[in-house]
């Protein structure tokens, strides 16, 4: 099950993170742009931590 709800939350915070990112570029908001990188990046280690989970065995 671990495995599938990082995933999950992984697709959700690149989705996020990257309309944070589209918008802040369409309105030239740096912060925004930098807020939506970052949530981009921890969809991304969402994404290896639920892989890891699954080749050990979604048991953690």
């Amino acid at each position: 099950m671990g495995e599938f709800i990082d995933k999950t939350k992984a697709a959700a915070n690149k989705a996020a993170g990257s309309a944070k990112d589209a918008i802040g570029e369409a309105t030239g908001d740096e912060r925004l742009r930098s807020e939506g990188k970052a949530q981009k990046a921890r969809g991304t280690a969402q994404n290896v931590s639920g892989s890891i989970k699954g080749a050990l065995g979604d048991d953690i």
